[in-house]
């Protein structure tokens, strides 16, 4: 047995939700929207290279009960991405008005960027700690 990586997550939404997370992961992320097989529901595969990382699936009845107030997605926390181009990425979603929230990881060389999808799934943007000296201290 040999565990690899994490493979995707999908989000799983009402159809009507997907244009809105399709702006957000295309457009706040930056992501590229790739080939998705022909499922029998409406849905978005985004890609980091070659991979599909994160599935949107429009399958989910409209009258599902919407998760409660604070706890969108229970005691599950968030996702996390690694990332690259620290100060442009603040820079992007600043002019995306998007708020985010940033965080160096103890004793790791990590940096971290915080941010919400239209669903309230926390995303993690890790960076290289690196490029923390070369883009200045966090600005938020």
């Amino acid at each position: 047995m040999e565990p690899l990586y994490l493979d995707h997550f999908t989000l799983r939404v009402p159809s009507g939700e997907l244009g809105r997370l399709h702006d957000f992961y295309a457009r706040v992320l930056t992501l590229a929207e790739g080939p998705r097989p022909d499922f029998s529901f409406p849905g978005h595969w985004f890609y980091i290279g070659e991979r599909p990382v994160i599935h949107l699936a429009g399958n989910a009845p409209p009258d599902e009960p919407a998760p409660p107030a604070g706890l969108p997605t229970g005691r599950f926390n968030h996702v996390s991405l690694r990332w690259r181009g620290l100060a442009a990425t603040r820079a992007h979603l600043s002019a995306c008005a998007v708020p985010w929230t940033e965080a160096t990881v103890p004793g790791a060389p990590l940096h971290q960027l915080f941010l919400h999808d239209p669903t309230g799934l926390m995303i993690e943007l890790t960076f290289d700690a690196a490029e923390l000296a070369q883009a200045g201290a966090p600005g938020r």
